[in-house]
C-alpha cells in the first residue's frame, strides 16, 4: 500500500504571498553607517530570514552568515535553511547594535540593515527606511530608532494638547446663535472713607 502525503515545509512561508519589506541604498553609492532597512512581519529569525536572503543572494553574492543583537530577538537559531543552503546566525550582545542586522558574504563582503521593529507603524516604518537607504546618512540604527520614538513622543504630546484645547472650547467651541447684548451697569458708589 503506498500512501501520498501533501508536502508540508518546516518552517510555515508566510511571506511568499507578500512582499518583503526591504530598502536598500542605492548600488554604487559610497559606503554609508547602514546599507538600507528590513522590516520584519515578526521577531522569528527561523521564519523571517529565508525570505530576506533569498531576494538578497542575487544582488549581494550568497549570504552565508548573519549576526544580531539578542535584545529583540527572544530566539536566536544556531542555523537557518535558505534555499539549498545554510545561513550560520551569531550573536553579539555588547558589540552589535540592538537594531542592526549584519549579513556576510564570504565572496562579497558584509552589510548591515536597520531592524525596524514588527510593531511599527506603515508611515514610521517608511520614514525609517528612506532614511537607512540614504547613502548620505550619518546616523546609527540605534539613533534612527530613537529619532522616531522622539518624533512618536512628540506627535502623542500634540495630540493631547490639542484634545484638551478643544475639551476647554478651543477650536471646538461655538458662540450661541443668537445674543442679546450686554448692557452697561452703572450705580454710584459712595465713598465710605468720608465720614470716618
Amino acid at each position: 500500500m503506498t500512501t501520498t502525503l501533501p508536502y508540508t515545509p518546516a518552517v510555515e512561508d508566510r511571506t511568499s504571498s507578500l512582499p518583503l519589506r526591504l530598502m536598500l541604498a542605492p548600488a554604487g553609492s559610497a559606503p554609508a553607517l547602514l546599507d538600507g532597512a528590513w522590516w520584519p512581519r515578526s521577531r522569528d529569525l527561523t521564519a523571517e530570514l529565508p525570505a530576506l536572503t533569498a531576494v538578497l543572494d542575487p544582488l549581494w553574492g550568497r549570504i552565508t552568515h548573519v549576526t544580531v543583537n539578542p535584545t529583540f530577538w527572544p530566539v536566536i537559531p544556531r542555523k537557518v535553511p535558505v534555499d539549498g543552503h545554510v545561513v550560520g546566525v551569531g550573536w553579539f550582545k555588547a558589540e552589535q547594535d540592538p537594531h542592526k542586522l549584519l549579513l556576510l558574504s564570504y565572496s562579497v563582503g558584509r552589510w548591515d540593515l536597520l531592524v525596524i521593529p514588527p510593531e511599527t507603524g506603515p508611515a514610521t516604518a517608511a520614514r525609517l527606511m528612506t532614511e537607512a537607504a540614504d547613502p548620505l546618512g550619518t546616523l546609527t540604527a540605534s539613533a534612527l530608532m530613537n529619532e522616531a520614538e522622539q518624533r512618536r513622543i512628540a506627535e502623542e504630546m500634540e495630540l493631547s494638547l490639542v484634545s484638551v484645547w478643544d475639551s476647554e472650547g478651543g477650536h471646538g467651541a461655538r458662540l450661541p446663535t443668537s445674543r442679546s447684548p450686554a448692557r452697561a451697569v452703572i450705580a454710584q458708589v459712595s465713598d465710605a472713607t468720608k465720614g470716618i
